[in-house]
């Protein structure tokens, strides 16, 4: 009842015991109370919708689906929170998440590989301040400390791969080739034995532009050298300058495939699952996509070869989510977001499909239990070796990196010359 049209008392029955009220007590504390009431009920603010602008990298044809999927169930469960989702293949990423930033509407999350650079210029949020408690117990340790700069996380891994050797099995028994090579004698020689056949391609190696930097890591770890070490970039070390060269004198020889600055990974792979082309490196997704298309492939995996008298290696790629900061920053809603994207079930779909490795101990353990390779694999992972995610300027030793296939295999400039140049760049761009 309104407090302006009550009587001046109220009348309250009591076991049949009339009790009357006075309306010089009750009154003002009445007024207040109304008061109070109608001024909170006018001045509770109404909820906002909170805006997620996410883009995300194309890994394959069955992301942009997943990912769709993925958001329409959230935004059904949470009607407040708006995904403005964008899925964009790894050649065009650069130049879109760039231009949302230069219009300064950068996205609040966004899936890549690189990141140290946006730390540095104050661009990204600390992630400890988005993810819940529980999402950050079963990331990948490891992993979460490669996201780490100056105790800040400013990334947190995504998805991850190990790298192997891929060969069509029967292209080796032709070749009678026993056994995947594991040296750099043994895949020359393994290459010129698959050529020697007419059939096909020996070593399919991918100087394209979102490769380069991956063969390079396969020959700078496999001959037991480095990019940084001790915070001094050792990109232009005799063990990398050795590497690089046996590369261009396998290209030379005619023992790769024939376009390794313009084939892709993907397409080595479609030409590997054809029967043209013998061996390639490439991450374990292989196993998922490459016999979906090609159901009577017959292939196998071996170990990245390495410099004859080296240890074997680990070599693992992980890609990473940032959330940058913008005029409309909802941490709460990004970290329901993400508690979402990493739900057990949501995630474990979405790693079988594209065939990565789960970045989560939860799925990790509950995959290993059934796949014996899945275990294998994650094991190689704990010990492998990765890209230094970490400096700020290894945007732009990438990008530098892609001029560097053309260069030594075409335009006659020498491996010592072309590490030095890059050696040079990374020294003028300094370290962390």
């Amino acid at each position: 009842m309104d407090a302006m049209s009550s009587p001046p008392y109220r009348q309250l029955r009591r076991s049949g015991v009339m009790l009357t009220v006075a309306v010089s007590v009750l009154l003002p504390f009445t007024l207040s109370s109304c008061m109070k009431s109608q001024s909170e009920i006018s001045a509770a603010p109404k909820e906002k919708r909170a805006l997620i602008r996410f883009v995300a990298s194309e890994y394959s044809s069955e992301t942009k689906p997943i990912l769709e999927k993925l958001v329409k169930e959230f935004e059904l469960k949470n009607p407040m929170i708006e995904i403005e989702l964008q899925v964009a293949n790894w050649d065009i990423l650069d130049g879109i998440y760039t231009t949302m930033i230069s219009k300064n509407q950068p996205p609040d999350l966004l899936n890549t590989n690189v990141y140290a650079h946006f730390a540095q210029d104050g661009l990204l949020n600390d992630m400890n301040e988005i993810i819940s408690p529980e999402l950050a117990g079963k990331l990948n340790p490891k992993l979460r400390k490669l996201d780490l700069i100056d105790n800040t996380q400013f990334a947190i891994p995504y998805v991850a791969t190990t790298r192997n050797l891929y060969y069509n099995k029967e292209l080796f028994r032709k070749a009678h080739i026993d056994a995947p090579p594991q040296t750099w004698s043994e895949l020359k020689e393994a290459a010129r034995k698959i050529k020697a056949t007419g059939l096909a391609s020996g070593f399919g190696v991918d100087l394209t532009d979102n490769e380069t930097h991956a063969y390079l890591s396969y020959v700078f770890f496999g001959s037991g050298g480095s990019w940084i070490k001790d915070g001094k970039w050792t990109i232009n070390s005799p063990g990398n300058v050795e590497g690089l060269t046996m590369l261009k004198d396998l290209f030379d020889e005619g023992l790769t495939d024939p376009e390794p600055t313009v084939t892709t990974r993907d397409e080595k792979q479609r030409v590997l699952g054809a029967g043209e082309l013998g061996m390639m490196i490439s991450g374990n997704y292989f196993t998922s996509v490459v016999p979906k298309e090609f159901p009577n492939l017959q292939w196998g995996v071996g170990p990245i070869p390495v410099k004859d008298g080296s240890p074997p290696i680990s070599f693992g790629v992980h890609d990473v989510l940032v959330s940058f900061k913008t005029d409309h920053t909802n941490k709460e809603a990004i970290s329901k977001f993400l508690d979402f994207l990493y739900d057990d079930s949501v995630y474990e779909e979405m790693i079988k499909r594209e065939g990565f490795l789960p970045v989560t101990s939860t799925v990790g353990a509950r995959l290993s239990e059934r796949d014996e390779v899945m275990k294998g694999n994650l094991e190689a992972l704990d010990k492998a070796e990765f890209y230094p995610v970490q400096e700020p300027s290894w945007q732009g030793i990438l990008d530098y990196a892609r001029k560097l296939g053309d260069a030594v295999l075409y335009d006659h400039i020498s491996p010592q010359e072309a590490l030095d140049q890059l050696q040079h760049f990374a020294e003028s761009r300094g370290g962390r």
